[in-house]
């Protein structure tokens, strides 16, 4: 029991109850979806097991970076990221870094550990682009990254996929600049050897700490011994290399030595790497923070509903409709909801929620068949998933009143896209989709997104998806997601309808074509699934059903920790609105 008082119980308490029981488990439809789940923990599985074996690394003193980032973050509040973001498709099938969400003594943090099991830590193709995404959650959020870093350096014999190019080896250096600058510090504890740049890794945090053994350097010994080439090798250079080779470690640039005893960039240095945790500890105990109390309106509360019953309440046929309120009432605080404009454009559900007692805006495509709307289209049906010009003028207002009340938002997907034809143009909905990406940006407000089933089209990222990286801290997708442009047939059918028209007349056999149609329906079907979602990046996790909740909380726990600003409960304007638009339309 708290002993912090409530603001605003009458609004924030006791909100009305949504979802219904379960009638009846479906079985089949939870083994499928278990199913599809157990294969990306396979994968997951591969990726972490992949090269120099746990024994072997601690038999040579050291931790691994996954016995590294649990030492440091708090039990059961990690939330992995990107564990199989793989982009360049490397042979390890990583980007050689483990990264994700997780409490240090209580506070939410960054997390991104150089994975030393995998050439020492290298830059590989695709790690530039995961760091920055660590480095876009941590600004989104406010709140600090943490490097547990062991780099030994760009794989050189891949440099082109790894040095230069816009968001490619420098880049995450420029972006440590960016978040000191903002106030959100970047705390790094440094293990082995880090040259050049792994030196710059090392060097453009906040603050150094340092394991015994560890080194920075502009360039590391096999670098200075292989200055003024002439161009090419021949055996005298050869020679010299090697014989060079047999001093390199002792020689190594940049040690304890020269960075604590001398330049004094290592803050501190510890002779056991677990002193270097629990100093990345100490420092996080100096940053501010809120208790997350200030910010609560409730007592924390499970929700009345089953989330296990979510296996047998989302269909994986995406043709099947679902009821949206069951699944919120399997995520949220009491199963508790305050419906923003409940009728208005029927195909988007918008209103309050509480996750730990904190509050949340949460936005969700609706399932099923709309009778007689849209509005502009005389005797028509909807279809749920897809947005109409009242559901994205309801997302707008729901947006700007969130940042006005700064409430962070929570945007559940299952869309089929933007309605089309002179209809949907008259009733503007191409200016209401794109004023839905400018209400986002203006918020300047935390934003997570989960692709529950479908992400499709344009609605895909005007309801608040990653492309937002200004306000998308992360992305999550489920067993059930599917990520595409349009489905394959629909594509085929674009592509091909002209062909088979010509084909046709011309007396052609169609077969050809048909068979070019059918190989592009089944790459869509390959390209579009939760485990090519997660390699490529479309989502930044791929979570079980039960877990929403989870990683809802930590989303929501994070961007309460230090917010850039504040509205008081009791001048918030949003609740008084769905109150009165509540009573008016009794």
């Amino acid at each position: 029991m708290s002993d912090h008082g409530y603001s605003m119980p009458c609004y924030f308490q006791n909100m009305p109850v949504v979802g219904a029981p379960l009638r009846a488990v479906n079985a089949e439809n939870e083994a499928e979806l278990k199913k599809i789940e157990e294969h990306i923990a396979t994968l997951i599985a591969e990726v972490e097991s992949s090269g120099r074996s746990d024994e072997s690394l601690n038999a040579s003193g050291q931790m691994t970076a996954m016995q590294r980032v649990q030492a440091l973050v708090d039990e059961d509040s990690w939330c992995p990221l990107n564990s199989l973001f793989d982009p360049e498709e490397n042979d390890n099938k990583s980007t050689a870094i483990i990264k994700g969400l997780g409490q240090i003594n209580g506070k939410w943090a960054v997390v991104v550990a150089s994975d030393n099991k995998k050439l020492a830590g290298a830059w590989v193709a695709g790690q530039a682009e995961n760091l920055l995404r660590a480095s876009d959650t941590a600004k989104c959020l406010h709140i600090p990254l943490v490097y547990l870093l062991n780099c030994s350096g760009v794989k050189l014999d891949e440099q082109e996929k790894v040095y230069p190019n816009r968001r490619l080896g420098g880049t995450p250096f420029y972006r440590n600049a960016e978040l000191n600058q903002l106030g959100v510090p970047v705390i790094v504890g440094i293990y082995g050897t880090n040259p050049a740049g792994g030196g710059y890794h090392s060097i453009s945090p906040t603050i150094l700490i340092a394991h015994e053994k560890a080194n920075m350097a502009v360039g590391g010994s096999g670098i200075v011994g292989g200055m003024n080439p002439k161009g090419y090798i021949d055996l005298e250079g050869a020679k010299q290399i090697a014989e060079a080779a047999k001093t390199a470690k002792q020689d190594s640039p940049g040690t304890i030595e020269v960075h604590y005893s001398e330049t004094g960039f290592f803050r501190e240095a510890y002779r056991e790497e677990e002193g270097v945790i629990e100093a990345i500890k100490k420092y996080m105990d100096d940053l501010p923070s809120y208790n997350p109390e200030f910010f609560m309106v409730d007592e924390p509360q499970l929700p009345q509903l089953n989330p296990d019953d979510l296996y047998s309440l989302i269909p994986l046929n995406q043709k099947r409709p679902y009821n949206i309120y069951d699944v919120v009432g399997r995520i949220f605080d009491g199963s508790q909801f305050m419906e923003y404009k409940k009728g208005y454009g029927p195909e988007i559900l918008t209103g309050i929620a509480k996750v730990n007692g904190l509050l949340v805006g949460v936005v969700a495509n609706t399932q099923g068949l709309l009778m007689n709307y849209p509005e502009y289209k005389q005797g028509a049906v909807g279809i749920g998933g897809k947005l109409y010009r009242q559901g994205l003028i309801k997302m707008n207002e729901f947006v700007t009143f969130c940042s006005r009340d700064r409430l962070p938002i929570v945007w559940i997907q299952d869309t089929t896209g933007i309605d089309v034809g002179n209809d949907a143009e008259r009733a503007e909905l191409l200016g209401l989709g794109q004023s839905l990406i400018y209400s986002i940006q203006n918020s300047g407000l935390p934003q997570l997104e989960i692709t529950l089933r479908k992400g499709t089209a344009a609605a895909h990222y005007v309801m608040g998806g990653p492309q937002g990286n200004d306000t998308n801290a992360f992305s999550l997708g489920t067993a059930g997601t599917e990520i595409y442009v349009m489905n394959g047939e629909t594509a085929a059918t674009a592509m091909y309808s002209r062909r088979l028209a010509k084909d046709e007349a011309a007396g052609k056999d169609l077969q050809p074509t048909i068979d070019k149609m059918n190989k592009l329906i089944q790459e869509y079907h390959v390209k579009s699934r939760p485990d090519f979602c997660a390699q490529k990046g479309f989502v930044d996790e791929i979570i079980k059903m039960p877990e929403l909740r989870k990683y809802i909380a930590a989303f929501a726990g994070a961007a309460y920790q230090n917010p850039k600003s504040i509205c008081p409960f009791h001048q918030m304007i949003l609740p008084r609105v769905i109150r009165d638009y509540n009573n008016l339309n009794k």
